[in-house]
């Protein structure tokens, strides 16, 4: 089994798991679920900025740990102030040491749009990244049917 499958496989259950700890009902009650996303391709077209999405990733599989104690917050304000159209936040926790809290942390300090990075396999998943602040997901068209890209 390659590391995407391996991760997939992780990803599976631990969509189930929270599933059940944070239920729809619940994710829909969220301060950010009723936001208007930003429009990730009008914010890296715009003139004014770098057309860069500037990635917070704590850790890589193959490389290690990135910078395990660096702080979402100050991180992403500097990309912002570098001129950055948009942020992209890992989310994965296991193989990638990122989280939702981390993607919230972003949220609260930054107002241009961001990038929900994570393997997205379940509709779950696309419900809680609105929750969590995200404006817009990143699909992987390899784990996905063509039923479920769609």
């Amino acid at each position: 089994m390659n590391i995407l499958e391996q991760i997939v496989q992780h990803k599976k259950g631990e969509v189930e798991e929270r599933k059940e700890l944070y239920p729809i009902k619940l994710l829909e009650r969220s301060p950010y679920f009723n936001t208007k996303p930003l429009s990730l391709s009008k914010y890296v077209l715009r003139p004014d900025l770098s057309g860069v999405i500037a990635e917070f990733k704590r850790h890589s599989p193959s490389k290690g740990y990135i910078n395990q104690f660096a702080i979402p917050e100050k991180v992403t304000l500097g990309y912002m102030q570098a001129g950055a159209s948009a942020i992209s936040v890992l989310t994965d926790a296991l193989f990638f040491k990122g989280g939702c809290d981390d993607l919230k942390a972003v949220r609260r300090v930054n107002y241009a749009p961001i990038l929900r990075k994570d393997f997205i396999i379940d509709e779950y998943q696309v419900i809680e990244a609105k929750s969590i602040g995200a404006d817009a997901i990143l699909l992987i068209a390899e784990i996905l049917d063509e039923i479920k890209l769609k």
